[in-house]
């Protein structure tokens, strides 16, 4: 291979796990991107582009027509003294090449530099990606004043549209880099001596997915014995963690007397098949509510960069929502709002909820704080409708925690999501078919809907959005009826 070979990313991967590092070069081939990986991409160039507008005299240096001219680019600046910022500045070093978010003079002999990520934190891992540069900009004769992971600031609120000043955060790195820089020269020699060499041996494990899910982890696994049945990881919460550690990955296996309550009815309803169902219980509890029964659900799109006024970044916007209003009588109305036309959704969402929810009754939904916090902050944005978003947030109630006392089927897995719990109802419902089948592809259809395409493809998403979150709310009917031994299976 030539000697531009490495770069950040790939002693990133190194560092991970060498064969993940070999096989990224030798046979791409086999990895396998995840579902998330396009969105992860499209969002670090959004953010990526948003930290160079802050700088309008900052200078693009352009990879055309190839590195060679990045790299006589980057030097003809450095050396007519140019003080930045320049935006992709790109550097090498024995072999390893790195380009620079941003670098730009300190004004006193030294540079700066600024690593920019989407997170809105610094992350460890985030340390060697600036080890490296830093190593490869020391080592091109740069005198490094300051390195800093340049991250989004939660607390930012859009003010003004267009006016993203505040929305970044620096987190000054470079005394910590110190160590990690002397290791850089003997960890890039180490994965040159990977990459020459035939493809690396390494069991499966933790590293698999940390720090980050790994594309070849299926093509790794494929020799490996199949795992039990019942593994001690569907044990909810993370219970088979520690399971694992002493060397017991069948559940099977695990002494009882150990388990707490949650998990000894996992282990129970999986070694019997028998479902567990409290139904009086539940009853109990569900028949408390009264009536008439308001089933509930969001779906939400959180941007990274906030197009709205008023909003932080990543701050779920309900876009859409699925009313079911059940009478005692058993007669059921649904109704429901979307919103695709890329405008701020929150004021029509938050006045077709005061519309559309009654004003007595239970508000039903499953994991209640999340949509509880989006009418919270619903009412927040809109102070003339706050009484009654304020009512609608204080009759909120939980169906998810009755469902997790009360009700498992070892075909759920250690899961009470609706998605895993609707299929052991005996009801004529599921996901399955659907244009929009979870939360992921529901934000991926808001975004491909407002981005301009056809009539007839965003009637195809809208549908979708319609009749996902419609079974939503339709399955939250089934399973409360199921839990209190009523029956409505449809």
């Amino acid at each position: 291979m030539s000697q531009r070979g490495l770069s950040k990313s790939r002693i990133t991967a190194f560092e991970q796990c060498e064969k993940r590092l070999w096989l990224s070069l030798h046979r791409p081939e086999l990895g396998e991107e995840d579902a998330d990986a396009q969105t992860r991409f499209l969002i670090g160039h959004e953010v990526g582009d948003a930290a160079c507008a802050m700088y309008p005299d900052g200078v693009m240096v352009d990879a055309e027509p190839d590195l060679s001219a990045a790299l006589a680019t980057t030097a003809k600046l450095i050396a007519d003294g140019f003080s930045g910022p320049i935006f992709e500045a790109t550097l090498q070093h024995d072999g390893v090449l790195v380009r620079f978010d941003l670098l730009w003079s300190d004004g006193q002999g030294g540079w700066c530099v600024a690593e920019v990520k989407s997170s809105t934190t610094r992350k460890d891992y985030h340390l060697g990606d600036l080890a490296t540069q830093v190593w490869v900009a020391q080592q091109n004769g740069l005198s490094i004043s300051s390195a800093a992971i340049r991250h989004i600031d939660s607390k930012f609120v859009l003010r003004r549209e267009g006016d993203l000043f505040g929305l970044f955060a620096d987190a000054e790195s470079l005394d910590e880099l110190t160590p990690l820089i002397a290791t850089r020269a003997d960890v890039v020699a180490a994965a040159r001596q990977t990459l020459s060499g035939s493809e690396p041996e390494r069991e499966t494990s933790d590293h698999c997915q940390t720090p980050f899910a790994c594309e070849f982890e299926a093509y790794c696994r494929r020799h490996e014995p199949p795992g039990p049945e019942w593994p001690v990881t569907v044990l909810p919460q993370g219970g088979g963690k520690k399971w694992l550690e002493k060397g017991v990955t069948d559940l099977m296996d695990v002494d009882v007397s150990a388990l707490n309550a949650t998990h000894r009815k996992v282990y129970d309803a999986t070694r019997s098949g028998e479902l567990f169902h409290d139904m009086a219980g539940a009853r109990e509890t569900i028949e408390g509510w009264g009536w008439p029964r308001i089933y509930l659900d969001f779906e939400t799109i959180a941007f990274a960069i906030p197009r709205w006024v008023g909003t932080r970044p990543y701050m779920q916007v309900p876009f859409q929502f699925s009313v079911h209003i059940e009478q005692s009588s058993g007669q059921v109305e649904h109704s429901e709002f979307l919103s695709l036309d890329g405008s701020d959704p929150r004021r029509a969402c938050a006045e077709a909820l005061v519309s559309q929810v009654p004003k007595s009754g239970p508000v039903i939904t499953y994991n209640a704080s999340f949509e509880r916090s989006r009418i919270v902050e619903l009412a927040a944005a809109f102070p003339d409708l706050e009484p009654q978003l304020t009512a609608i947030a204080a009759r909120i109630v939980d169906l998810l925690p009755v469902a997790r006392k009360h009700w498992y089927h070892r075909d759920q897995r250690g899961s009470w999501s609706i998605k895993k719990v609707l299929p052991t109802l005996g009801a004529d419902l599921g996901y399955d078919g659907l244009e929009v089948a979870d939360g992921g592809q529901a934000q991926s259809a808001y975004l491909e809907a407002v981005s301009g395409v056809d009539e007839r493809r965003r009637a195809v998403l809208r549908e979708g959005l319609l009749a996902y979150c419609k079974l939503d709310t339709e399955a939250m009917i089934v399973l409360a009826h199921r839990l209190c031994g009523t029956e409505r299976l449809q």
